[in-house]
């Protein structure tokens, strides 16, 4: 849902098969993760395991894992690839947690192993990032989602799950998750578990 305009432009990058360094960044539940998922999956296909690396940067965001996971990782080719040009992927989730130091690090491997693999560095606030990792990156800002297509997803979870919503309890949800597209999923499971017909009152006692 939503931001057209990049996924169009990635759809580009993949059918020319050849995808700069990406940089994601934006409010959390707008989609980045999700949309690097799905590009892996359009690039890679049932051999996506061999060809991408995640790490979530807010538990591995030290020097020694950009040292040590990373630069072996990219350092090597992948043997079972049946294009000889097949470039790996990083996938560097909220790395705006990251210290100056393993940043520092992570540019001198991104300059290092561009032949053979691309980063996708994902974070919430991209001044956090460092102007020399910015400037090696296309970048790409995911803006809060609008409230009608949050509306939308939220109107075809309700029917799938067949949960009881009232109106009111619906624009409750809309206004709780102020964009946030996770968020509006998450308030209407929790008030879904708490069993019988979801009313306003319902909702926001589950979000206190």
């Amino acid at each position: 849902l939503s931001h057209q305009h990049i996924t169009s432009t990635l759809e580009r990058f993949i059918d020319a098969h050849q995808l700069p360094h990406l940089l994601f960044y934006g409010p959390p539940g707008t989609g980045k993760t999700s949309t690097i998922m799905a590009l892996a999956a359009r690039l890679y296909g049932t051999s996506y395991r061999s060809h991408v690396l995640e790490l979530n940067a807010s538990d591995d965001r030290g020097i020694d894992v950009v040292r040590g996971q990373i630069k072996a990782f990219a350092s090597t080719r992948n043997m079972f690839s049946t294009q000889t040009d097949t470039f790996k992927l990083v996938i560097l989730d909220e790395a705006d947690a990251m210290t100056q130091a393993a940043q520092a690090a992570l540019r001198r491997v991104m300059e290092q192993y561009t032949r053979n693999v691309r980063f996708c560095i994902i974070c919430n606030y991209v001044n956090k990032i460092i102007p020399a990792i910015q400037s090696r990156c296309t970048r790409f800002r995911f803006s809060p989602l609008d409230t009608a297509q949050i509306a939308r997803r939220v109107d075809t979870v309700i029917d799938a799950e067949q949960c009881q919503v009232e109106p009111a309890a619906k624009d409750a949800i809309l206004h709780l998750a102020k964009g946030d597209m996770r968020r509006a999923l998450n308030i209407l499971q929790a008030c879904h578990a708490a069993g019988g017909v979801i009313d306003e009152d319902a909702v926001y006692n589950c979000t206190g």
